[in-house]
């Protein structure tokens, strides 16, 4: 193996992929292959939390500032909703994430840390789980109500 691992990532990926295209099982990388392909894995679960956190934000903004909805709020609520969509239709093994409780907690997390600081709200307004189904959610023109219209 002329490239290591360590060393440079794009030249080791050449190398191995032009290894396993030869067919030169015995030459390649086995254990670091492994890693690389789980953490593409983690990539996408990754984007999704990230997308979903960003979504979640801007619903909180919306429920919490209605003094300042707008359609750039709206613009980008729709336009998350429409690539989380796309990745778990591209991607189904990835529902099970909006299973895990665990993910969940980590995405509100982010939604009300980012919203605390973007919508000058104190942190503890903001409900400790996510309140929302995921039906709501992902709905395509569902939006939350202001606090005082519960």
């Amino acid at each position: 193996m002329a490239t290591a691992y360590e060393n440079d990532i794009i030249a080791w990926a050449n190398e191995q992929a032009h290894l396993l295209r030869s067919g030169l099982l015995s030459a390649i990388d086995i254990e670091h292959i492994a890693e690389e392909i789980e953490d593409v894995g983690k990539s996408e679960q990754r984007e999704l939390a990230s997308r979903m956190a960003v979504l979640l934000l801007h619903l909180l903004k919306w429920q919490y500032q209605p003094e300042r909805q707008g359609s750039s709020w709206f613009l980008t609520i729709k336009e998350q909703r429409k690539a989380i969509l796309r990745r778990l239709k591209k991607t189904p093994s990835l529902n099970s994430s909006l299973a895990d409780a665990e993910w969940w907690e980590d995405a509100w997390l982010d939604a009300r840390t980012a919203a605390e600081k973007e919508a000058c709200v104190a942190f503890d307004r903001f409900p400790e789980a996510c309140p929302w189904p995921i039906e709501n959610i992902l709905a395509e023109n569902w939006l939350p109500p202001s606090p005082a219209t519960q």
